[in-house]
């Protein structure tokens, strides 16, 4: 592979899937994804050493990973019937987790994305009903037809894992009023970046990202409130940077930054932790 080995923003799902990998590999893994290696395969492993300090950097992908897992199953025990799974990639949750055999598990994507999960899963057993859907959701009608059907079994939990950052705000706000006006979803569970996470990563990863046509493009500087027009209220914020020490998964020089940290004012450690974090909403 020459120059950048991300093609187009469907790519960074083998980037990531590397990186959950890598974390099931460890004696002490937080979580085990069996399938992980497999999904990445040549061109993840490719992403992880063409991106600058790209295996160092697999931390955040594994708190969220974790946190993620912990709410699914949590709202799947307060009552969740259908999980909707926008821009799922290469996620095997359906297949990893300790799943009740009666969820639904709409696996949403682009098509050639979906096909070759499929492929790659094939002869592998879920552990709930599982029913993949092929769609463009930057088409507004095939959206809204993919929301209704999810509607007709609620209640439903959305997922946008790994997918807000790369859609521009308007998107995103349609997306939102869809989840609540179409889909009915009664949760929303999503990754959040704030404008100075976006600068950093931009700083680190951008040239690549350009090339491979996926550049990171939202993080509102409203955090959680630029939602609530459309419907939705933060439940619960679970900040990177506190879940990275709980869980034990921490930046490289994590003491540097702990000294930093302290030497801060309140405010300024608040937006620290609000920097980046996994969101579970709610619908009003």
């Amino acid at each position: 592979m020459t120059g950048t080995p991300i093609r187009n923003v469907s790519d960074t799902a083998a980037w990531v899937a590397i990186y959950r990998a890598m974390e099931s590999e460890r004696p002490d893994a937080l979580f085990h994804d069996p399938y992980a290696r497999r999904l990445g395969g040549a061109r993840g492993e490719a992403i992880v050493r063409a991106m600058p300090r790209g295996a160092s950097m697999s931390w955040p992908m594994v708190v969220r990973t974790a946190v993620m897992d912990e709410i699914v199953m949590r709202c799947v025990r307060d009552g969740a019937a259908t999980v909707l799974n926008l821009a799922a990639g290469l996620d095997a949750r359906a297949y990893r987790l300790p799943l009740p055999p009666t969820l639904r598990w709409m696996h949403v994507d682009l098509p050639d994305s979906v096909a070759d999960f499929r492929e790659q899963m094939a002869g592998e057993t879920p552990r709930c009903e599982v029913e993949y859907i092929g769609a463009d959701l930057r088409d507004a009608q095939t959206r809204r037809d993919v929301f209704a059907r999810a509607a007709e079994n609620g209640p439903v939990l959305a997922i946008t894992e790994g997918l807000l950052v790369y859609l521009e705000a308007e998107n995103v706000s349609e997306l939102a009023a869809d989840l609540h006006d179409i889909a009915h979803a009664r949760w929303w569970l999503t990754d959040l970046a704030s404008p100075r996470l976006l600068k950093m990563l931009k700083r680190r990863w951008q040239p690549q990202l350009n090339a491979g046509n996926a550049p990171f493009r939202f993080g509102p500087a409203e955090g959680t409130a630029f939602f609530a027009p459309h419907g939705w209220k933060e439940s619960e914020f679970r900040s990177t940077w506190d879940e990275s020490l709980r869980l034990d998964r921490t930046m490289p020089n994590i003491w540097l930054w702990k000294l930093l940290d302290r030497l801060q004012p309140a405010r300024k450690r608040e937006e620290m932790r609000r920097m980046s974090g996994i969101v579970l909403m709610h619908a009003n």
